[in-house]
């Protein structure tokens, strides 16, 4: 569970699990490892297709899934999730709390080094929770609001002051913060603006060594790096080859330039590699839901009855069947999906496709065809997308054309991918489309994308009532204590049409069917191309 393990038998429990998401060594068959495969001890190299450069080499700031996918290989996490959403150990090996959930702890590995040499130790962990909370460093300042201070009590014990009890505090700091060294961004003035694009230090199972951008990105094997099998990843080198577009890189697949395509198939073209020669398609769980959302603080969308109206013109159905070929489900619109079961409110439902019904609310609210060409006068607002997301990029013209259908006139606005992320993040829109990859644990990442100044809070959204409720999420220590409010949160959401969540989807992960050995883990952003997985992976012979 994602709470505290102070509890009695949890500790047992995470053992367990930490068994259970251990990369499996060469010798043997498990979860991650393909029955037919044949042992090898070849070292290789690995390509991996992408289709943005990285925008910041400093993983406390890099937010683009590129940024991401690379930086995870190399700052480590003190713990991992598995296709549940379930914490276990990685970096760290046991957490709890005390003082009635005002302080926190966590006991660290003692064989974990940084690639020059340096241990990595406790100091590591209070020195990065302490810059990014005195900085306030983006959506990681956001998932530790209660913590105060930080304290490095031996190599391998980090204890934590909190202004108030915080049951996220430990799994949300646990899963989602890399881990910075000390000794290399404690030179910096700020660790906020430190650039990170040269001599790279890194405790994962691969250093950065080269960057070439807009064409590639070179990463060696560290020496050491204990969750490998035998202590040291399976491969020599990886690189990462930015492509235009999916369909380039499905022919680079196809043709033998690559190994894996980092971001998820589109279903239609995932069932054209279906039976390919060469190729294998791995399903990736998802952890996240595909959304519409509404800038809270623009004219009209400022108003829920336009918001609902707006909601009533979308076919979710019809965008599960036609553009997710079926590889999706429902969420009943709730932003806590049937995945999180424990934390599910079933009786949440979509709203209703009817154009006709959106039309009548929004005359009734006032809105008139003044020249009689169908379309309500005051209502053109424009629609974000990341253009080279087929799925988005499908799905949001959908919207615009059903839309138009209720007298809507919704302009579109494909844009780049770290465009498109620059505009979500500066609140620069009327509506977006987009998918958050993770949202695992209901009462922290409310609090990201619904508190008033949220980080992720891209409607910005400023509901006093829902403030409220988060707050008493967050302050539960248990998560009976905390199901009743995620409940409420998630309807008055869905009732106030905050966010219009469109599905949960299957993910289809491409790669050159010669390799094998993966661990899979949930979302596109982990996929199989997560440092556990690629720490271990391997060419059959």
């Amino acid at each position: 569970m994602s709470w505290s393990r102070a509890l009695t038998g949890v500790v047992a429990a995470a053992a367990l699990l930490a068994v259970a998401c251990t990369p499996s060594v060469p010798d043997e068959t498990g979860p991650g490892t393909d029955p037919g495969e044949k042992k090898s001890t070849e070292r290789s190299k690995l390509v991996i297709g992408t289709t943005a450069d990285v925008v910041n080499f400093n993983p406390l700031v890099g937010n683009s899934r590129t940024d991401l996918i690379l930086t995870n290989l190399m700052y480590p996490r003190l713990m991992q999730m598995d296709l549940t959403g379930t914490k276990s150990p990685l970096a760290a090996t046991e957490w709890g709390y005390e003082d009635g959930g005002r302080t926190a702890w966590m006991t660290l590995r003692d064989d974990l080094t940084w690639s020059d040499g340096t241990p990595f130790t406790a100091e590591d962990v209070a020195f990065t929770v302490s810059a990014i909370w005195k900085e306030k460093i983006g959506v990681y300042a956001g998932l530790i609001p209660s913590f105060k201070k930080a304290t490095a009590v031996s190599d391998t014990r980090v204890e934590f002051e909190l202004s108030r009890p915080d049951g996220t505090f430990l799994t949300s700091l646990g899963f989602w913060v890399p881990i910075v060294p000390a000794h290399v961004f404690g030179k910096a003035e700020s660790v906020q603006d430190f650039p990170n694009t040269e001599d790279w230090v890194s405790a994962g199972p691969y250093k950065l060594t080269s960057v070439k951008k807009g064409e590639s990105y070179q990463l060696e094997a560290v020496d050491s790096y204990p969750f490998a099998p035998g202590g040291k990843p399976t491969l020599d080198e990886v690189e990462f080859r930015v492509y235009p577009d999916v369909n380039t890189e499905v022919l680079a697949l196809r043709s033998g330039e690559l190994d894996i395509v980092s971001n998820a198939i589109p279903p239609a073209q995932a069932k054209s590699l279906q039976g390919v020669e060469g190729v294998s398609l791995q399903e990736v769980p998802s952890l996240g839901y595909a959304h519409v959302q509404y800038n809270t603080k623009r004219k009209p969308l400022n108003r829920v009855e336009v918001r609902r109206a707006l909601a009533k013109t979308i076919d979710a159905a019809a965008i599960r069947r036609v553009v997710l070929q079926g590889q999706a489900k429902s969420t009943g619109s709730s932003v806590v999906t049937p995945t999180l079961d424990f934390w599910h409110d079933p009786s949440l439902k979509e709203y209703a496709y009817d154009p006709g019904a959106a039309r009548a609310e929004l005359e009734k609210a006032g809105f008139e065809d003044g020249d009689g060409d169908g379309l309500l006068d005051g209502l053109q607002p424009t629609l974000i997308y990341d253009k080279a997301d087929p799925i988005l990029a499908s799905l949001s013209q959908l919207v615009r054309d059903s839309s138009r259908e209720a007298g809507i006139d919704v302009k579109l606005s494909g844009l780049e991918r770290n465009t498109y992320g620059e505009k979500t993040a500066e609140r620069d829109f009327d509506i977006y489309v987009g998918s958050w990859a993770i949202m695992e644990d209901p009462p922290a990442y409310l609090g990201l994308a619904f508190r008033s100044g949220g980080f992720i809070n891209y409607g910005q959204v400023t509901d006093p009532t829902l403030d409220a409720l988060i707050d008493r999420a967050q302050k539960a220590t248990t998560p009976e204590e905390a199901r009743e409010p995620v409940h409420q949160i998630a309807r008055r959401v869905h009732d106030q049409v905050y966010d219009v969540v469109l599905y949960v989807q299957t993910f289809n992960i491409a790669h050159d069917s010669s390799w094998g050995n993966f661990v899979v883990q949930p979302s596109e952003l982990l996929s199989i191309i997560n440092p556990q997985s690629l720490a271990q992976v391997r060419q059959r012979n």
